[in-house]
C-alpha cells in the first residue's frame, strides 16, 4: 500500500486531535518510503530495536512512545544516545512514526485493549477521564485476588496493591502513568483502578481515602499497543506483514507486592 495512503487511513482510526496537547506524535525521524510492506511496532525507539530494526527490514517502524519528546535540535544537543539513534534510523533508510495518547484514547486503543485483555464487560468511557475505560469483572474479588488476577492477566508479572476493599467488582484502568486519575475512578464509584507511576505522595493519599488501587509497570502498555495496532493494520490492509519488538526486563518479574 502506498505509504502516504497507509498513514491517512491509520490516522482516521487514531486521530492526532485526540493526543494530548503536550504530545508529539506523528512523523518522527527519516523519510517516508514510497510504499508500506513491513511495519515493525515497539513501545520505544531504543538500541533494544536495532537488532530487529535492522534485520526485519522494515519500510516503517511505529513507536508509541514518541522518539523525540520536544524539540528534536534541543533534545539532540544533549542527548548523545539518540543522535546515535538518529544516524542509525538515516543510515538504514527508516521511517519512524509515532501513536501515543491519540492511541491511548481511541475507541479499540491502548485501553479499550487492556480492558478486554481484563475481561472486563460492559465497558465504557469515565466521562471525567476520557482516556481510562471502566468495565464489570467476571466476578466479585477481594483486593489480594483482584491483584492477583489482574497482573496475570495483563502479563506484567509485578504490582503493588494499595489499599484495601472486601468486594471488587467494577474497575477502572489506564494503561502507562495515570496514576493521577485515580480519583476520578473513585468519584465514578469504581471499586478499584488499575495504572502506573504512583509516586509515595499519591500512594498515602490513596491509602487516605480508603480507595483500592494497582500499580502496574509503565511497560503493561506494550502488549496493549501491539495487540491495538496490530488488528488496526490488519484491517487496513492485511497484507502488511508486521513484526514486534518486546522489552523484557527481569527485574520486572516479581510477585505482587500488597501495602
Amino acid at each position: 500500500m502506498q505509504t502516504r495512503l497507509f498513514l491517512k487511513k491509520l490516522g482516521r482510526v487514531y486521530p492526532r486531535r485526540l493526543a494530548e496537547a503536550w504530545d508529539h506524535v506523528g512523523h518522527q525521524a527519516g523519510a517516508l518510503p514510497p510504499e508500506v510492506r513491513r511495519v515493525l511496532l515497539c513501545l520505544d525507539f531504543d538500541s533494544e530495536v536495532l537488532e530487529k530494526a535492522s534485520s526485519f527490514k522494515s519500510d516503517l517502524i511505529i513507536s508509541h512512545h514518541p522518539f523525540f519528546f520536544g524539540k528534536p535540535k534541543d533534545i539532540l544537543a544533549y542527548d548523545g544516545h539518540k543522535a546515535e539513534l538518529l544516524r542509525f534510523i538515516e543510515e538504514q533508510g527508516l521511517c519512524l512514526y509515532s501513536y501515543h495518547t491519540n492511541f491511548d484514547k481511541a475507541s479499540g486503543g491502548m485501553n479499550d485493549v487492556l480492558a478486554e485483555f481484563l475481561g472486563l464487560s460492559d465497558v465504557s468511557v469515565l466521562p471525567s477521564e476520557p482516556t481510562a475505560r471502566g468495565g464489570y469483572l467476571p466476578f466479585a474479588m477481594n483486593e489480594e485476588e483482584f491483584g492477583r488476577y489482574a497482573i496475570e492477566r495483563l502479563g506484567c508479572h509485578e504490582g503493588r496493591l494499595i489499599g484495601k476493599c472486601a468486594h471488587i467488582l467494577r474497575i477502572a484502568v489506564l494503561g502507562g502513568g495515570g496514576s493521577s486519575s485515580w480519583r476520578a475512578a473513585k468519584e465514578e464509584g469504581y471499586d478499584a483502578y488499575i495504572s502506573g507511576d504512583v509516586s509515595h505522595s499519591r500512594r498515602r493519599d490513596i491509602l487516605g481515602a480508603g480507595f483500592c488501587y494497582l500499580d502496574v509497570p509503565h511497560e503493561i502498555e506494550e502488549k496493549g499497543f501491539i495487540e491495538g495496532m496490530g488488528r488496526a493494520i490488519n484491517k487496513i490492509d492485511p497484507t502488511i506483514e508486521v513484526e514486534s519488538c518486546y522489552f523484557e526486563l527481569d527485574e520486572l518479574k516479581h510477585p505482587i507486592v500488597v501495602d
